[in-house]
């Protein structure tokens, strides 16, 4: 396959499964679009876990793993189709706790809705305003079906002049909410960067989540061969292909409208972003 070839298409995840020995996947997009439980993807996972090995869940969430599954209790999603959950919020604690070692407190400005606070709760921290910050931690918009990310064009114009570095626990630019788009932490981040900001990134598609999505795997099944699963051409598949790892792109996720409006994008989503996959379907089915 050349570098600007789309993927095949499949019809289900059994077509290839024989190839792997354990999955990493998405949530978001794949498993449920925030309102709606996808229940067919997390039979298919059941399937592979149940035929061929362990299941581990990689998200961009800036939560917890129980943030994660408090949100497929919402939506009807079971939790009998995976091993474990990986999160950018996990990662983004373990980040926080380090910079404040050896210190008091750090000050710190919080720019995101109250539903992730349980990201930062107990570390020491001193939660302060903008102007008193030392650094900006970022999980979302304040009002994410409402705002844009040029609403807060001036306040990241006054962490830029101060040098804040900006934290973004969630790298994604849009999530697919019922049939909306709705920006993500990223899409603040991208802008804070444009304006010469200092952003450090947790999660997909930078490796030290998969690494921690692989070494759980790896304490079951050593020499695993491993598939990723996603809906995010610069966050899953882009990831995988980094991290050395197969991919299966599931195109009814953030690309879902404009697929399905043009089914031949599929080669030009690719060939815009440089990346490949080993298959391609609509939606993740067994």
């Amino acid at each position: 396959m050349n570098d600007t070839a789309p993927p095949p298409l499949i019809p289900g995840l059994s077509d290839i499964a024989a190839h792997y020995d354990a999955v990493i996947c998405d949530v978001w997009g794949v498993l449920h679009n925030g309102k709606q439980a996808f229940l067919s993807a997390a039979d298919a996972l059941r399937r592979f876990r149940a035929e061929r090995g362990p299941v581990i869940l990689l998200t961009n969430a800036p939560r917890l793993a129980d943030g994660v599954e408090w949100l497929f209790d919402k939506v009807g999603l079971p939790k009998d189709f995976y091993d474990g959950i990986v999160t950018s919020g996990v990662a983004a604690r373990a980040d926080l706790q380090r910079r404040t070692e050896g210190r008091a407190t750090l000050p710190l400005f919080y720019l995101g809705p109250p539903r992730d606070n349980p990201l930062y709760h107990g570390l020491n921290l001193k939660l302060v305003p903008p102007d008193s910050a030392e650094v900006v931690l970022c999980t979302g918009f304040y009002d994410d079906e409402t705002e844009k990310p040029e609403d807060y064009r001036g306040m990241l114009e006054n962490f830029h002049a101060r040098g804040l570095p900006f934290l973004c626990a969630n790298p994604d630019m849009v999530v697919q909410r019922g049939n909306q788009l709705i920006y993500c932490a990223g899409a603040i981040a991208r802008l804070y960067e444009s304006l010469g900001g200092d952003v450090v990134y947790y999660g997909k598609p930078y490796p030290a989540v998969f690494e921690r999505a692989l070494a759980e795997i790896r304490s079951t099944a050593p020499a695993a061969r491993t598939l990723m699963i996603g809906d995010g051409m610069e966050t899953d598949i882009l990831g995988a292909q980094r991290m050395g790892l197969d991919a299966l792109f599931i195109g009814g996720g953030i690309h879902g409208e404009q697929l399905r409006q043009h089914p031949e994008a599929l080669a030009e989503l690719f060939q815009k972003s440089g990346v490949t996959a080993r298959a391609a379907m609509p939606a993740l089915v067994w």
